[in-house]
């Protein structure tokens, strides 16, 4: 076997995670006071699912919706996508137990690193009319979760030759973490959450000045 062939160049880590490990870790524990390096919180997954209910007809999914969403889903993740199945009958909703509802992707380690980059430097900008994420949907846990509306956002996906537009819900899965904590690691990672909006002073009334 030549020189050539065994020689394996390393891997080169994700610059999220590895910012995220040399920068914003050591600056959220001095900043929330945790001593113990086991208190550090960390990026345990990224869920990323798409729910398939409206496209129901009858027992089935409509046609070229599975393929095309699992198609989409592992362009955007860089992983194969699998079906969900429902686990119980819910008669408001048309669905039955075994019924094939949703898709869904479970990121970890550098995929999952990987992807947190393309979605904060590529996806996110491309929405049209952007104003931010929501800075409020949180769950308790130090967990955070938003919805995007469609998966043309992503550059991976040709828009063209997609029968249909779906949205689909991210969830950060945190260890070690509260939600202040997680608010801070993901603004301190460039994540463009929604402003507040700046008071106006329109038509306020000028302050009285002193009397000579």
């Amino acid at each position: 076997m030549s020189e050539e062939q065994t020689h394996v160049k390393p891997a080169v880590a994700p610059r999220v995670k590895t910012r995220f490990h040399e920068e914003i870790v050591p600056a959220l524990r001095e900043e929330f006071g945790l001593t113990n390096p086991f208190q550090a919180p960390s990026l345990a997954k990224i869920v990323v699912s798409v729910g398939l209910g409206k496209q129901i007809e009858g027992t089935k999914l409509k046609s070229g919706v599975k393929d095309q969403v699992l198609q989409d889903l592992s362009l955007i993740t860089g992983q194969k996508a699998v079906m969900i199945r429902a686990k119980k009958s819910v008669a408001n909703f048309k669905v039955r137990e075994g019924y094939e509802t949703a898709s869904m992707v479970t990121l970890r380690g550098d995929r999952m690193w990987e992807f947190l980059d393309r979605l904060i430097t590529l996806a996110i900008p491309r929405i049209k009319d952007f104003r931010g994420l929501p800075d409020k949907s949180f769950d308790g846990r130090g967990n955070y979760s938003f919805g995007l509306t469609e998966q043309g956002i992503f550059p991976e996906v040709d828009m063209a030759n997609a029968k249909f537009t779906f949205g689909m819900h991210v969830t950060f899965n945190w260890k070690n973490s509260t939600d202040a904590v997680t608010r801070q690691a993901l603004a301190k990672m460039d994540f463009p959450f929604r402003k507040p909006p700046k008071e106006s002073t329109k038509g306020a009334k000028p302050a009285a000045t002193a009397a000579a």
